[in-house]
């Protein structure tokens, strides 16, 4: 209207040097942040069928990792939350994560991440359980919940400057690794993209073979492990595959990823580089690489065995677990690398995140409960560790 119009004219009473000298405060009032009163949001209770929603694990290209606990028995999950829409952006995206499923159902071994359940959510907002053999790509959102692990191995590199675990941890997790690839190899099943990144680890530190997204199933009745494709990850293949041959052995592939895993987790390098993935690819394909002489003779024959450029020299799992380097009992030279401290909450102890929200779901009150608490007592948190490998448990 013409009234609209006119009113912002109004602020021509002042004159443009008075409007500076008057200032903001003549027009917005300020109060001293003293004053403000900081509230943290409530965080609100969400159940996806029995399990109660905790905070953000992590996140992929495939989805989100929240934490969860089971209503029923009290046990602390991970779920991988997919979203239909992400899924078909990804190239191979919905078959990988069908597979997947279709895979876990079918394994149980200590050394593999284990699935729990399997949920989807259809557009009307219902939960339902997946039924063996349900295909879920017509839902808007698919849970897979899985046992809870507290930390990745990559992280754990991550978390020290020198990007490497003492021998006597990498160890300890190298044959857990073993065990859970022998296990796969006896099901028939190639992973395809064992790296650090895909190694999970429990508080008690047994180590967990993860996303199999990528793994390829071999035939019941197939002559050998024979594979054609691979989606693995660049700086873990193997000649073979770098310099494009159409056909090769699947189990040797993850011998090789698994002896590039040994050589980062021990030496915190990597035996190929490359600025980009073509040159990387360049130099795995000519299979040049210098081993560390602080690594000493007998992991350097371990890896030279599993880092074999011809698949059919390269050592099978049974030479790996003949050899020395694995036999030998090592000693705790160095200080173990912990787990780091929750990179959200910077928790040291990696709390369960679901409390708060079980506060939410059955009203509890913290004011209330003073009176079950005697102020001048002092409460203590520990956690054990058990370091992977012996029967030893630290006390931190």
């Amino acid at each position: 209207s013409r009234m609209d119009l006119q009113e912002p004219q109004q602020l021509g009473m002042f004159a443009e040097s008075e409007l500076m000298s008057v200032g903001m405060d003549t027009f917005i009032h300020r109060i001293d942040s003293t004053e403000v009163i900081y509230q943290p949001r409530r965080k609100r209770a969400k159940l996806i069928g029995k399990y109660l929603m905790g905070d953000l694990l992590g996140e992929g290209s495939y989805g989100k990792v929240k934490e969860m606990l089971d209503s029923e028995t009290l046990c602390r999950r991970a779920v991988k939350i997919l979203k239909k829409k992400k899924l078909r952006r990804i190239p191979n995206g919905e078959a990988n994560v069908k597979k997947e499923i279709q895979l876990l159902r079918r394994l149980r071994h200590k050394n593999v991440i284990q699935l729990v359940d399997v949920l989807y959510n259809e557009e009307k907002q219902k939960i339902y359980p997946l039924a063996q053999g349900c295909c879920f790509l017509n839902c808007a959102l698919t849970y897979m919940v899985m046992e809870y692990c507290v930390c990745g191995m990559q992280e754990m590199l991550d978390s020290v400057p020198e990007k490497r675990f003492p021998v006597f941890q990498a160890h300890g997790y190298f044959c857990q690794l073993i065990d859970g690839l022998e296990y796969l190899h006896s099901q028939g099943i190639v992973h395809k993209d064992i790296k650090p990144g895909n190694l999970l680890l429990t508080t008690n530190g047994t180590l967990k073979i993860s996303d199999l997204g990528v793994a390829e199933a071999l035939h019941p009745f197939a002559e050998d492990d024979t594979c054609r494709t691979s989606q693995g990850s660049p700086a873990f293949q193997p000649p073979e595959i770098a310099n494009g041959l159409d056909t090769f052995s699947g189990f040797k592939v993850d011998i090789w990823s698994a002896g590039v895993t040994l050589y980062n987790i021990t030496t915190g390098l990597y035996p190929f580089e490359g600025d980009n993935i073509y040159k990387l690819f360049e130099n795995i394909g000519k299979g040049d690489y210098t081993i560390p002489e602080d690594c000493g003779p007998p992991l350097s024959d371990l890896l030279r065995g599993m880092l074999e450029y011809d698949p059919a020299k390269r050592f099978s799992i049974q030479q790996i677990r003949q050899h020395n380097w694995f036999r030998k009992k090592h000693a705790q030279a160095e200080a173990l690398v912990p787990i780091p401290p929750s990179p959200e909450t910077k928790d040291r102890w990696r709390s369960m995140t679901a409390v708060p929200y079980l506060e939410d779901l059955h009203g509890y009150n913290e004011e209330e409960d003073d009176d079950l608490y005697d102020i001048e007592d002092d409460i203590i948190y520990t956690q054990d560790f058990t370091v992977p490998g012996t029967g030893e448990v630290i006390v931190g």
